[in-house]
């Protein structure tokens, strides 16, 4: 039964990402297709109409490659985040949403920032903080998977390439260690699994001094200073 509830946990997980990467899809395709340009919807730092941006920015995408760059973190992160703290997954990707966005907003270059780069930064540092935490087994699975595939990610946040803004990386991290601290009590530990051994009862000292004494008849004959111990012992 435990096996098949998490079968069912992870398949919804993964169909919530995959609905939410195509509905990505769908936004880019219907610009392709009327010839639009979306891209003034972004994140415009300090400037009052830029301030939408932070709820649009990370629906909009520059390309296809951009895309698919993005599609394969939200669907293997988000479904991660998803399947391993039902409890706060929403709250996490709300916080990263905005903190991205706000972040950007305060500080970052003065030029249009758009992509969901952010959400798939702050899951990936979420994943990274949290396991730390709660150091259980199925967080810090998910922890490694995650760093297996997307550890380049850290370097994400620093800025090497023209055109790309780490600015969205680097506070979707933020949001990302910011859910970590506040939520990663949300969703209660998995129980430890037990064994036999641990309950086993401790050893009886009057059987041990049994088997030592065993241990020294099997030995051989008593010298004269092991005849004089035994003999003070059983004097007392």
């Amino acid at each position: 039964m435990r096996v098949a509830h998490h079968l069912t946990q992870f398949k919804q997980s993964l169909l919530i990402a995959t609905a939410f990467t195509l509905v990505l899809w769908g936004i880019w395709l219907w610009e392709q297709l009327f010839g639009l340009y979306l891209g003034h919807y972004g994140v415009l730092p300090r400037h009052t109409a830029g301030l939408l941006g932070i709820l649009t920015a990370p629906l909009i995408h520059g390309d296809a490659a951009h895309l698919a760059a993005n599609s394969t973190g939200l669907l293997i992160l988000g479904t991660a985040l998803l399947y391993g703290y039902p409890r706060c997954r929403f709250k996490v990707i709300a916080l990263i949403w905005l903190v991205s966005g706000a972040g950007v907003w305060l500080v970052g270059r003065m030029s249009f920032h758009f992509g969901a780069s952010g959400l798939t930064h702050g899951i990936f540092f979420f994943l990274l903080v949290a396991s730390l935490l709660r150091r259980d087994p199925r967080s810090l699975a998910l922890m490694m998977a995650a760093f297996f595939m997307f550890g380049g990610m850290i370097y994400g946040i620093l800025p090497r390439y023209e055109g790309i803004s780490f600015e969205t990386h680097l506070f979707g991290a933020v949001g990302g260690v910011l859910g970590a601290l506040w939520f990663w009590r949300d969703d209660p530990l998995p129980r430890r699994k037990h064994y036999d051994w641990e309950y086993d009862p401790p050893a009886d000292p009057v059987e041990e001094d049994c088997i030592g004494e065993l241990w020294r008849q099997a030995d051989g004959p008593e010298r004269p200073l092991e005849k004089q111990e035994r003999g003070d012992r059983e004097s007392q």
